[in-house]
């Protein structure tokens, strides 16, 4: 048995950056930081002086290439051949990073997450989402590196936008949702049944301290519950992952997800922000009672969630749309995860009632 849990290292600090020097230099003398293109403005500069603070050398800074691809991730590794490096360094929101995890696990060399954003787990689980070039979904691919150690700079992350923050709230009040949804179809264990209440835990903390922590970002003050909420999205959302493995894996929502991702129009639209609503259309799916859907709907106007199609970009869909969604719903790897048997119909049925409950409560 193999598991993963959380990375073996993991930091975050105020102005952790300076000092990333000193944590990665027992991996070597030579860096390379890949990342996005703004996630590399914010934070080479800091890194290059540390490094150098330290007698290490940025070899190279590379771009990730905009979308967590195969082609991105082949192109990496060819790049890479040519550099001589000890360590990399990723730095970005969760497809960077994702994308890099990837290319680490092919180059066999360590790798430092410094996740810039808070709006996903991506920097601690051993997964990697791939998508096209053109950002649609199309695999949960494993051949990914957990990297050795996450250093978060809680002052980057403070002077992120919000709404990436809130992105992260949706994908993590997900775990909850779809571990206890996923692991009804797995025999019961020790590491499963620690995930669910690890999830649940953290459903708990996330409703308590959504709403301030969203505040305190707006404020950019640094309190106790932003804290609280970046470690929530980034180490212990990986947590439930790594403990309950493929027992404790996403589900309905994020086969819903990857459905909507059909539509050009909603890839302005973030991940968790698409993430939360599919969480609606999964409990329209398991036929809960409308006024629970209605009360999370509550706390997702309290933190500014989108909970309707139109307030995701989605456009009035054809008949032919709507069945393109529900065919390609059904296939994602996610939805097999849920206890029963989804077909189309239900797919389309439950993304209706969930966008229905929602202008519901527009005016509310």
């Amino acid at each position: 048995m193999k598991i993963t849990v959380g990375t073996p290292e993991y930091i975050r600090e105020p102005n952790a950056l300076m000092k990333i020097g000193g944590y990665v230099k027992k991996y070597g003398e030579k860096a390379v930081l890949i990342g996005g293109i703004k996630s590399r403005e914010i934070v080479e500069g800091h890194v290059r002086e540390s490094l150098n603070n330290e007698r290490m050398t940025l070899a190279a800074s590379i771009w990730y290439g905009g979308e967590s691809s195969r082609e991105n991730v082949e192109r990496l590794i060819e790049e890479l051949s040519t550099i001589d490096y000890d360590v990399i360094l990723a730095c970005g929101g969760g497809k960077a990073i994702d994308t890099v995890k990837a290319v680490a696990a092919h180059v066999n060399k360590p790798l430092v997450a410094l996740p810039t954003i808070a709006a996903t787990c991506a920097a601690t689980t051993p997964i990697w989402i791939t998508y096209s070039d053109q950002g649609e979904f199309l695999a949960i691919s494993r051949d990914a590196k957990v990297p050795e150690m996450v250093v978060v700079d809680s002052t980057v992350i403070l002077h992120s936008p919000v709404r990436y923050l809130i992105a992260g709230i949706g994908d993590t009040l997900a775990k909850w949702f779809e571990t206890k949804t996923s692991v009804k179809k797995a025999t019961p264990n020790a590491r499963n049944q620690t995930a669910i209440a690890i999830a649940n835990q953290l459903y708990k903390t996330m409703l308590a301290i959504g709403e301030q922590s969203v505040a305190s970002m707006k404020k950019k003050e640094l309190s106790p519950e932003l804290e609280d909420m970046i470690d929530a999205i980034l180490l212990i959302s990986g947590s439930v992952s790594g403990y309950g493995g493929d027992d404790c894996r996403t589900a309905g929502a994020h086969a819903i997800y990857s459905g909507l991702t059909i539509f050009p129009e909603i890839h302005e639209t973030y991940h968790g922000e698409i993430v939360a609503f599919g969480i609606l259309a999964m409990l329209a799916m398991e036929n809960e009672e409308e006024s629970e859907i209605k009360e999370l709907i509550s706390y997702y106007q309290k933190v500014n969630l989108p909970y309707t199609l139109q307030q995701m970009n989605v456009p009035e869909l054809s008949r032919s749309q709507w069945q393109e969604l529900g065919d390609v719903s059904v296939t994602i790897e996610d939805m097999a995860n849920m206890p029963f048997v989804v077909t189309p119909d239900m797919v389309i049925t439950a993304v209706r009632q969930a966008d229905q409950y929602g202008k519901d409560m527009l005016n509310k």
